[in-house]
């Protein structure tokens, strides 16, 4: 094992499977850009430091690529998958059809308590932006939007994007850290949340694609910035996963 490594990396199994708490913490080290896109993971090397058998990591590995977070490559292995900009463009293309549209009937439909509940999980994902807390913003920011999709009634659509989810949280973890990022992205949720207040379906609507297409422009900018420097060395020995978050 790593000298890195500690029993701290071992997994609490008293909860949750050993394979879906090897997941999380894959999916996790990934989103937080602790395995940098391009980047080999070595089967060995991963077994070692999370203390799981092989068949786990396998699985694993297998199940983040149906996620579009890993990829397989010939004569390589498995990698993280690159972030490319047409696939973004296109996911938030879908983000702002599918959210826009569940945004303005979720304004027609919701209850009063589903709306508050709404704006409930916004005062935490503000919180938790305050105390620069990324992983408790993407994991409140996706609660807020099942819960929208649910008051829209919006079942299938909410499928569609949970499909994308992990890819979705990628692009977030990349934007939400920008400088001046959080008091932007409080005032375009408060103007979403205020539009359901006021059961006003069309600011509803505008108000959740003018963030989505903000957040895209974000985006654009981190990917186009990227540049061959950021090449991962490809060996994960190094590494130690108690650390991502």
């Amino acid at each position: 094992m790593s000298s890195k490594a500690s029993s701290s990396l071992k997994i609490d199994r008293s909860v949750k499977t050993l394979r879906e708490l090897t997941l999380e913490k894959m999916r996790d080290a990934i989103l937080s850009a602790y395995f940098k896109p391009g980047e080999r993971l070595v089967e060995r090397s991963l077994c070692e430091e999370l203390g799981v058998s092989r068949s786990i990591v396998r699985e694993v590995l297998r199940h983040l690529e149906t996620e579009g977070l890993v990829e397989s490559i010939p004569h390589q292995g498995p990698v993280v998958a690159s972030l490319d900009a047409e696939k973004a463009s296109q996911i938030y293309e879908i983000r702002a059809l599918l959210e826009g549209h569940a945004a303005r009937l979720c304004a027609e439909r919701a209850d009063d308590a589903l709306i508050e509940r709404l704006a409930a999980i916004n005062d935490e994902i503000q919180a938790a932006f305050g105390r620069s807390d990324f992983s408790g913003v993407l994991a409140r920011t996706s609660d807020f939007y099942e819960l929208m999709f649910e008051g829209s009634g919006q079942f299938m659509a909410w499928e569609i994007v949970q499909s994308l989810n992990a890819r979705i949280n990628r692009l977030r973890a990349m934007t939400i850290g920008s400088t001046g990022r959080a008091a932007e992205a409080a005032a375009e949720m408060q103007l979403l949340v205020s539009a359901l207040r006021r059961r006003d379906a069309q600011a509803a609507h505008d108000a959740s694609v003018a963030h989505i297409r903000r957040v895209g422009d974000i985006a654009a900018k981190k990917l186009a910035e990227m540049t061959l420097a950021d090449a991962p060395s490809g060996d994960t020995s190094s590494h130690s996963i108690a650390h991502a978050k």
